[in-house]
């Protein structure tokens, strides 16, 4: 009895003496730290969002701004060459304006002037469709729902055709404010990023740590190309796109050829989603106008052009200035969509083509490599898979082995017992 007192005496001197800093240093311990840092980021980015989406109205014509700013630098910097910065800004500032402006007034009016009537056009070539697609149905004995499908059209064609699409379309820019307030802060933002905004980021710079002063430095410049390669390109692919669709129409003899070349052309400032949509309008307007053999033409040449924008023009005038995967660009449009409407979905891909360029800036990734990360991280994938499934198939050879010779034994042994009996 006393030697067991002892024992346990002995046990509790050397029983770890307990501390509140365990709580945070074991497994369970780092989980939970690691878990509300995360909660904490998050609460943080949702308070951020939620300001961003209570000051729409100037959060958005910033932006826009920006990246229009980062669009006209290059003519801003020739400027310079040979005028003061402050001539050089209103050069450009007044030159875009004029141009940009009544290009895209025009371009606008002349598709709210017809848009009752593609609506209308749409609708019928639609009703065309399915009227096919219930015949077919019903050849095939599939039951369709006609008084859901008569809400839907009902619903999408009375928001198209009411005032609330053509000044959401258009002043989703302001919705936290007015419309003519947040264009008057986009004109004036963007005159002064024109003639400061090199020394605007300058001024940022400066209150960065000198020891990530360089990574400040590539992320801004990263930044300004991006934005400034993706309006630049896709202004010129959604005019190759627009020009190219318009001739087709105009060549089938499609009526509202110009203003289906310009639901094009504003359609393809939004990637993957906008072109597709628009390709689809004009074939129904073909359908009803023209019938099912020019529609199809439509289609045709709808299909071609995208193909032909996709493989050929876009890897040329984009290069990097879009590298992202189209699962990104599609998560993208539905946020920036969902968040701020058609404003945001126009928005959300170089906003997240930025984002992507500034993180591989500071994760090292900007630099030119020889092998890619990603490459390297497949066949890294692919050696542990196929060394996984070399162990698997050995443990599987040694168990097949073991139990053969498991049998092996049972029989000798069977035979001993036999002989002992005898």
């Amino acid at each position: 009895m006393d030697n067991t007192l002892e024992e346990l005496k002995e046990q509790r001197k050397k029983q770890p003496s307990f501390s509140v800093s365990q709580l945070w240093t074991d497994p369970v311990g780092r989980v939970g730290m690691r878990a509300l840092q995360l909660l904490l980021i998050g609460t943080v980015v949702g308070l951020v969002v939620l300001a961003l989406l209570n000051l729409t109205v100037v959060v958005i014509p910033t932006v826009i701004a920006i990246i229009l700013a980062c669009a006209l630098w290059p003519v801003v910097r020739l400027c310079r060459r040979g005028m003061s910065n402050l001539l050089a800004a209103w050069t450009v500032f007044l030159g875009s304006l004029l141009v940009l402006g009544g290009i895209g007034t025009a371009l606008v009016f002349s598709v709210i002037n017809e848009w009752q009537t593609l609506v209308d056009q749409a609708v019928q070539g639609f009703n065309q469709v399915r009227t096919w697609a219930e015949d077919v149905m019903g050849d095939l004995t599939f039951s369709i729902d006609q008084q859901q499908i008569d809400s839907a059209i009902d619903t999408v064609t009375g928001f198209l055709t009411s005032a609330e699409f053509g000044t959401g379309a258009v002043t989703t820019i302001s919705a936290a404010g007015s419309f003519f307030t947040g264009l008057v802060l986009l004109l004036v933002m963007l005159f002064f990023l024109l003639k400061d905004g090199d020394r605007i980021w300058a001024f940022f710079v400066s209150w960065s740590p000198a020891h990530f002063r360089s990574q400040w430095i590539a992320s801004g410049d990263r930044a300004q190309h991006t934005f400034g390669g993706y309006i630049r390109g896709t202004a010129i692919i959604a005019a190759a796109d627009a020009v190219g669709i318009t001739l087709a129409l105009l060549i089938l003899q499609v009526p509202l050829a110009i203003p289906l070349g310009v639901v094009v052309f504003l359609g393809a400032f939004i990637p993957m989603v906008g072109a597709t949509v628009a390709g689809i309008l004009a074939t129904l307007v073909a359908l009803v106008a023209n019938g099912p053999v020019v529609a199809l033409i439509v289609l045709g040449a709808v299909i071609l052009v995208n193909q032909l924008e996709g493989n050929f023009l876009q890897p040329v005038v984009m290069a990097q200035t879009l590298n992202l995967h189209a699962l990104v660009i599609l998560i993208a449009l539905a946020a920036g969509t969902v968040l701020a409407g058609i404003v945001g979905a126009v928005l959300s891909v170089p906003l997240v083509a930025v984002a992507w360029s500034v993180i591989k800036v500071w994760t090292g990734r900007d630099e030119h490599m020889q092998v890619d990360p990603v490459d390297t991280a497949e066949e890294q994938i692919a050696a542990v898979s196929a060394e996984r499934e070399r162990v698997l198939e050995q443990q599987k050879q040694d168990r097949k082995a073991e139990a053969k010779a498991k049998k092996a034994c049972k029989e000798v042994e069977k035979q001993k017992a036999a002989v002992a009996d005898d």
